[in-house]
């Protein structure tokens, strides 16, 4: 194993907690017995959640995002890239889009963890990668390192509150940074991306996400044979146009879950073909089954009705 396998940071505490400002308002999920998701508002793309869990959180699921995560009590046991992970409090955690990773309580004790979803064209903005550079990739997924972790407390605490654009533009940079500072990525060879281009795309399939999109329209709106087209979105946006369509069908499922709606008024609004083709999507890409996570998100807001 390597060194941020289980095996390898032994060396800190198990019931070590870490203190986070601006716990006022989530400290009900450490008082809390329960399983529960905390969801932030969505800020210019990204997620923020805090959650808790006993044994199993999530089966083997993947993101579109960069998801960073900071342990604050308890164990983070995960598998990513074939290999047993865990994290405990202070450390950092990172999952490059399109990651097969699961995740859970690593010991009897409950685990509770915040997570910010970053997008990674907002991380290639911040690094200003306007031509062939790949993104950002963190080979060591556990990480401890306290100029990473200053900066994604900052970002993760108080998240009942929104960032702000003037702290979130700073703490992008920050976070990107970090996961530049410790990335084994190179300059990608080939063809510069054409950024303005796949930006349209990525667009009209964010804006049409509730529609049937056929390939041949990306095709006319970028210009661009579909074979060149989605290596270059593959490289930009650290997944396919396809698995990007999904995801924000699945964004939209959640925003209508969270309300309470069905599951079925939900994956006909945003564009699933039934109820069970969601539920396949949801699974594999948040890791449980749509109602679970409904359950999860309502148990946390009964928790602080207020």
């Amino acid at each position: 194993m390597t060194g941020n396998s289980i095996r390898g940071i032994q060396e800190t505490k198990v019931g070590e907690t870490l203190e986070l400002s601006g716990d006022t308002g989530l400290e009900r999920l450490c008082r809390s017995n329960h399983d529960a998701i905390h969801l932030a508002p969505t800020e210019g793309g990204i997620e923020r959640i805090e959650a808790k869990f006993h044994g199993n959180g999530f089966d083997l699921h993947r993101h579109d995002t960069y998801a960073i995560g900071l342990t604050i009590s308890g164990v983070q046991a995960f598998s990513y890239r074939g290999e047993a992970r865990a994290s405990f409090p202070g450390q950092v955690i990172v999952i490059h889009p399109d990651e097969l990773h699961d995740g859970g309580a690593g010991t009897e004790a409950s685990l509770r963890y915040r997570m910010i979803y970053i997008p990674p064209e907002l991380v290639a903005q911040a690094l200003l990668q306007s031509s062939g550079k790949s993104l950002p990739f963190v080979d060591t997924p556990v990480l401890s390192d306290l100029r990473f972790r200053e900066s994604l407390s900052e970002a993760l605490e108080d998240i009942d509150q929104p960032i702000g654009e003037l702290k979130r533009s700073s703490l992008l940079a920050e976070l990107a940074a970090s996961l530049s500072r410790h990335s084994s990525s190179r300059k990608a060879r080939g063809t510069e991306l054409n950024w303005p281009v796949l930006k349209l795309c990525s667009d009209y399939l964010r804006e049409c996400s509730g529609q049937s999109i056929r390939i041949g329209e990306l095709e006319g709106l970028a210009d661009m044979d579909r074979f060149t087209l989605s290596r270059q979105f593959k490289k930009a946006y650290g997944t396919s146009p396809h698995r990007y369509l999904i995801m924000r069908r699945l964004e939209g499922a959640k925003r209508l879950l969270v309300t309470g709606a069905s599951l079925a008024d939900a994956a006909a609004a945003s564009g699933f073909a039934d109820q069970s083709h969601m539920n396949r999507h949801f699974k594999r890409a948040f890791g449980m089954t749509p109602g679970h996570w409904q359950r999860l998100s309502a148990a946390s807001v009964k928790l602080n009705p207020n």
